[in-house]
């Protein structure tokens, strides 16, 4: 090995990110926060789904549509918050 691949070696920083023992707290309501996001979730498309079902037979189905697609938004930043904060940091 030459000096220039040695020198080089010790300037590249390494870029994986390591979570501070202090952080610990942090990520337990972090992570109760994330379960319960989905479980809300998962409780919105229920009752969306029973709200279309009583919608159909009143003849009125389009209008839940619209409310299954912003549970389902939800549901999908929920699940990708970890990435998308992730590219702004």
């Amino acid at each position: 090995m030459n000096s220039l691949s040695i020198r080089a070696a010790n300037v590249i920083p390494d870029p994986t990110p390591v979570v501070p023992p202090e952080a610990g707290g942090l990520l337990t309501i972090l992570n109760w926060a994330s379960g319960i996001g989905l479980v809300l979730g998962v409780l919105g498309v229920i009752i969306v789904g029973i709200g279309m079902v009583i919608q159909l037979q009143r003849g009125e189905g389009g209008q839940a549509l619209a409310k299954l697609g912003w549970v389902l938004l939800g549901c999908i930043i929920i699940t990708s918050a970890a990435g998308i904060v992730r590219a702004f940091v």
